[in-house]
């Protein structure tokens, strides 16, 4: 077993942070917060880009079947020990993310609250029924005990339909996925075993979950979980090689951030021609990150020299030769003295010529030139000068066509052209949406000094629905402004985001209390007879009343909520008694 494929033990996930301190079923109230509604409606689809998704993480609806017959198909070839292994680990990682999400949703819910969501989360997902028998916790001592019932196992169903009765329990996923969320809240290693399964001929599946201390031999269970032990560290963290991709930068630098297939196949593409001199042309829309790429490219180059970026749509055409081959003292009026140009700045390292298709076709046959010859030639110079550099270049037209239409040189369109890399556009990399706007809202935190208590979920699902014509820097700008916008210790909500952007129209569909599918029609026109208030000052001369846009917010959602108080904080992401004492305060 390599380290690469080991869970490691040392310091416990991000949602560890949180001390849930001691508790118990016995504290359990079905009013308390999150509720099963609550969790139903963080369960939202949105029809036209097939995509389903759990507050900010992506889900897939799979026929059981389906699951049953790729559960079957890995037993057959890898065997049940390594079948085992691979589902144990990957319900664990469902389970950790899943109480990440629930103490970041629901920071200020009650501890019990907090465990009990995991068994509704596990129902809702349609993976097993759970009926608790007993829990109890204290996280100070890293201690858990408890009893469940787990009904309508979907891996024993299939399981059982494969193999029939056997000996062995084989509700593998779903242990694992026991023992991520829970070993996620108390901070140490939770063992979940079945001392009852269907797949073993019993009537229901009984569940019973220990610190591992609290186990005589945990040996089994962890050979299964694939982790590695520290007897003076039993604490978890997830393999971060399941986790976002985000390459290592200083802290001060832009990240390159995502999960997405397009995201992936862009770096996959960047990393294999990094350490050769090719030539390499960035395309894509305005906005998705080509200068970043293109930074990173050089980072994992094997040049030791600088990396210079010049905008060719900057510089006015009377100046661009200068700029990029330099110039020699009293080559014109005002030139009172020689200096480089970008070409020999850049010298045994990377030119990054952003926005290429915008040379003129005269600047066009001086750069051709410099890539064929390896050499410069200052404005008023006399003799060539050799220069090593490696070209990237970037555009956001297409250049096939810009040639087609006589626009751009094919010859020099085919020395660019050796290694061309496609950046998607952030509404085709829906997947790292959620990743990229938590980065920009620590990072915007951080900056400004500000914090506000996260995001409403209507703020979320419009950002994951949102077009962004201006991309990764929108969603930037967006979330600064959002940030800035936001009151201490308050949700960001789409007031705090949108200005005169243009909401989405798009639909986005949520599970409602009772199972079906719904839109968010009221949200929807509360967001815009919102709109309609707030644009009314954009570019005007009246002043924005922030007492009144709050009194506005609020009544809509008690209307909405036709008068029910607790409805209508839950939507605007308050406590009732908050929801109440705006209400009185703003008459």
């Amino acid at each position: 077993m390599t380290n690469s494929h080991r869970i490691s033990l040392a310091d416990l996930a991000k949602n560890s942070e949180k001390i849930l301190l001691k508790g118990s079923s016995r504290e359990l109230d079905s009013q308390h917060t999150p509720t099963v509604e609550e969790l139903t409606e963080c369960l939202f689809f949105s029809p036209g880009d097939g995509r389903i998704w759990l507050d900010d993480q992506r889900m897939l609806l799979i026929h059981s079947s389906s699951f049953g017959l790729l559960r079957r198909e890995m037993i057959d070839s890898l065997g049940l020990d390594k079948s085992r292994d691979i589902l144990t680990r990957t319900g664990y990682l469902s389970g950790l993310r899943d109480a990440e999400l629930i103490q970041k949703r629901w920071p200020d819910s009650d501890p019990a609250s907090i465990f009990e969501a995991g068994t509704h989360l596990h129902g809702l997902e349609g993976v097993v029924k759970v009926e608790t028998i007993f829990f109890e916790f204290d996280t100070e001592k890293g201690l858990y005990d408890g009893e469940f019932f787990w009904h309508h196992s979907s891996e024993d169903e299939e399981h059982i339909a494969a193999y029939g009765i056997g000996s062995s329990p084989a509700c593998w996923m779903e242990l694992g996925y026991a023992i991520g969320y829970v070993s996620g809240l108390v901070g140490s290693l939770v063992i979940f075993r079945e001392v009852e399964c269907q797949s073993m001929g019993h009537s229901i599946c009984r569940v019973v979950g220990k610190s591992a201390e609290l186990w005589d031999d945990i040996e089994d269970d962890i050979r299964f979980l694939n982790v590695t032990t520290n007897e003076a560290d039993m604490r978890i963290k997830p393999d971060t090689q399941f986790d976002k991709m985000e390459l290592d930068t200083p802290d001060d630098q832009p990240k390159m951030i995502g999960v997405s297939a397009a995201f992936t196949a862009a770096n996959h593409s960047l990393q294999k021609v990094a350490p050769t001199n090719a030539t390499v042309l960035f395309t894509g829309e305005s906005g998705v990150g080509k200068e970043l790429f293109a930074s990173m490219l050089h980072k994992f180059s094997r040049q030791t020299g600088p990396f210079v970026a010049f905008n060719c749509a900057a510089i006015p055409e009377n100046l661009m030769e200068s700029e990029l081959f330099g110039v020699e003292k009293g080559a014109y009026t005002g030139a009172t003295s020689s200096r480089p140009g970008r070409f020999e700045r850049a010298n045994g390292g990377t030119l990054f010529l952003d926005e290429i298709g915008t040379l003129s076709l005269a600047g066009q046959s001086k750069l051709l030139r410099v890539l064929q010859e390896k050499e410069v030639e200052r404005v008023g110079g006399v003799s060539a000068i050799k220069v090593n550099v490696r070209v990237v270049a970037a555009t956001n037209v297409d250049l096939r066509k810009a040639v087609d239409k006589g626009e751009f040189r094919e010859d020099l369109f085919f020395r660019l052209n050796v290694f061309p890399i496609h950046l998607p556009p952030l509404r085709d990399r829906k997947a790292d949406i959620p990743l990229l706007v938590n980065h920009f809202y620590h990072q915007f935190c951080q900056q400004h000094q500000k914090a506000p208590s996260g995001m409403t979920q209507s703020a979320r699902q419009a950002l994951l629905n949102y077009g962004f014509p201006g991309n990764i820097r929108e969603l930037q700008n967006l979330m600064e402004r959002g940030v800035i916008a936001s009151e201490e210790g308050e949700p960001i909500d789409l007031p705090h985001l949108f200005r005169n952007e243009f909401i989405p129209e798009d639909i986005i569909y949520s599970v409602n209390h009772q199972g079906t599918l719904s839109h968010v029609d009221d949200k929807k026109a509360s967001t815009n007879s919102l709109l309609e208030y707030i644009t009314q000052f954009v570019g005007g001369e009246d002043h924005l009343d922030i007492e009144k846009l709050e009194q506005s917010l609020l009544q809509e959602a008690v209307d909405n909520a036709q008068g029910n108080l607790s409805e209508a904080a839950r939507r605007v992401g308050l406590s009732r008694p908050q929801l109440a004492y705006r209400l009185k305060k703003n008459k």
